[in-house]
């Protein structure tokens, strides 16, 4: 049963609601005493200029419970919906049990195109721990949308374009070291590039001749595009190590180059449009009407800008995946650039250009450090994640752990734990990453959610759990095991809320939400008695939260360990 479904049909039963968006509206509310599902009045206070509490009562007189809606209530400007309790609790195990890894997963999205362009770090310059928010939020975006049915492209969006590869080629011949390179590529030319900025403080000309050899490199010729092919070839072996560690994966690695030949449509189609004008020996969108600065497309030297490959690449995406959403996982900084090649696409008169949306995100703060790679000091994403699992082997073999292999769990459970630090939070709030709020193991945090799965697990082996273990429902009757085997009815929800508002962090908030009901369940009831009745039905109970605990967090992106 579909009991969002069958709220929102009842409240369209109300003629006078029943052309209101009625879905986006209803809510689940934050405590369950407060109901199942809550209908604000407060956007239509306007509309019928009465009270939101008026609008409520009125509505709440007009639809009827029955046998799946136990109650309705009034409560300050909210509709509050209370659904069967026993029906719901026997069609949640009924789903669970019967699709397990599927369980909350739909088929919304079937057929449609979703593309997910992330973590698009830059060529021969560190991953660094401030890549990892657009890389774990569009891989969860991704896994969210295939849960819904979607058909998505994951695009890596590599930055290896542009003048920073003239600026490398100038340092390399400079001051470039062959042996260093080859020992250790990344950390080489991160030194050289460095260095140029160093010496470009002194010696402005080296900036001139840094855009000469980007120039040379546009234009195909030989030495720099062998250079180029160098640099991206030793970055990207570099990087693959981490999002193995990660377990991530792409579709396309099509970076800005890939986009380079395609680029002279993108100026003869907005010059058809009579959209192009000169500025400053440049040429550009003028975007005055629309309060924005204007959108540069060729630069006075002649070199190709952001904007302009990514209008190419928009145009590509549209032709090759005919996409009906098109994402962009980029931090907020860059919301502007974003907003300026949008309105340029829709003044070009594509339609499709409403799908594309920028999702953005928040800073990362590591205690006082700033992420900056012109100077180098950056934080290297590969020693966060080799800390963060070292921590966690340490902390596990001082709690006396019975795990049986401390390297695996200790990977798991310590990447785990990064990437759920980084999904909590609501994306477009900044982050201050600390190893005391990472790594709490009672906290709301990775190591507290995977410690439940395996707490759940525990209980089972120690049961001899069979999965065909018959229950009975009714003989949960405590308040804590309602509690639980409802907010497990609302997965499915969750799911469709986090694409609803691109937003993974409604998942791990759920995630913790079901982990701190469990341990309540566990620490104020016995799972294990001596009525069979009784612990068959707690058992399932326990079971089902694992199969819901292991969705969630695979959705995160996160593994599970049975042991820890």
């Amino acid at each position: 049963m579909d009991y969002r479904k069958t709220v929102i049909d009842k409240l369209k039963e109300v003629d006078s609601i029943k052309d209101i968006d009625i879905e986006s509206i209803l809510e689940i509310p934050k405590d369950s005493s407060m109901g199942d599902f809550s209908f604000p009045c407060f956007r239509l206070a306007s509309v019928f200029r009465k009270s939101p509490d008026a609008i409520a009562n009125e509505i709440a007189a007009v639809i009827k419970t029955d046998l799946n809606i136990k109650k309705i209530e009034v409560v300050k400007g909210y509709l509050n919906f209370f659904i069967n309790k026993s029906k719901m609790m026997e069609e949640t195990f009924e789903k669970i049990f019967s699709l397990k890894e599927r369980y909350g997963f739909s088929y919304i999205g079937e057929k449609k195109n979703v593309i997910v362009e992330f973590s698009s770090p830059n060529i021969a310059k560190p991953f660094h721990i401030g890549h990892l928010c657009s890389t774990v939020i569009g891989n969860s975006l991704a896994n969210i949308y295939e849960a819904l049915g979607y058909h998505v492209i994951k695009v890596n969006h590599l930055g290896d374009w542009g003048t920073q590869f003239g600026k490398l080629m100038v340092a390399y011949e400079n001051w470039g070291d062959d042996e260093k390179l080859k020992e250790e590529p990344i950390k080489e030319l991160l030194r050289i590039y460095v260095k140029f900025h160093d010496e470009a403080e002194e010696n402005p000309s080296l900036e001139e001749q840094a855009r000469y050899r980007f120039k040379l490199l546009e234009d195909g010729c030989e030495k720099e595009t062998q250079l180029w092919e160098y640099f991206r070839t030793m970055s990207l072996k570099e990087f693959e190590k981490i999002y193995r560690r990660l377990n991530i994966s792409f579709d396309s690695y099509a970076g800005e180059q890939f986009y380079s030949d395609k680029m002279p449509e993108v100026i003869s189609l907005l010059e058809e449009k009579g959209l192009l004008v000169d500025s400053q020996n440049a040429k550009v969108v003028n975007l005055d009407d629309y309060d924005m600065p204007p959108c540069l497309i060729v630069k006075s030297d002649g070199a190709s800008i952001y904007a302009t490959r990514d209008i190419a690449a928009a145009i590509y995406r549209v032709r090759n995946y005919h996409f009906d959403k098109n994402l962009y996982i980029v931090g907020t900084p860059q919301a502007l650039h974003f907003k300026q090649f949008f309105k340029v696409l829709e003044l070009m008169g594509y339609p499709w250009s409403s799908d594309c949306r920028h999702i953005g995100f928040g800073l990362v703060k590591f205690k006082d450090k700033k992420l900056a790679t012109r100077k180098g000091d950056v934080i290297n994403l590969e020693e966060v994640l080799d800390e963060s699992v070292a921590r966690t082997l340490d902390i596990m073999k001082q709690s006396a752990s019975e795990v049986d292999d401390y390297t695996k769990t200790s990977e798991i459970v310590g990447i785990g734990a990064i990437i759920f630090t980084f999904l909590k939070k609501t994306r477009e709030r900044d982050l201050i990453f600390s190893w005391e709020d990472t790594l709490n193991f009672e906290g709301e945090t990775g190591p507290y959610v995977q410690y439940s799965y395996s707490r759940a697990k525990s209980i089972l082996r120690k049961a001899n759990f069979n999965e065909n273990t018959p229950y009975d429902c009714d003989y949960l009757k405590e308040e804590v095991e309602i509690d639980l085997l409802s907010k497990l009815s609302k997965f499915g929800e969750m799911i469709l809320e986090a694409a609803k508002r691109d937003e993974p962090s409604v998942i791990a908030r759920y995630a913790v939400n079901i982990s701190q009901t469990f341990n309540s369940f566990y620490n104020a009831n016995r799972v294990i008695v001596e009525d069979k009745n009784v612990m068959n039905a707690r058992l399932n109970l326990v079971y089902a939260f694992s199969i819901v605990i292991k969705n969630a967090l695979a959705l995160l992106g996160i593994e599970v360990v049975e042991i820890m």
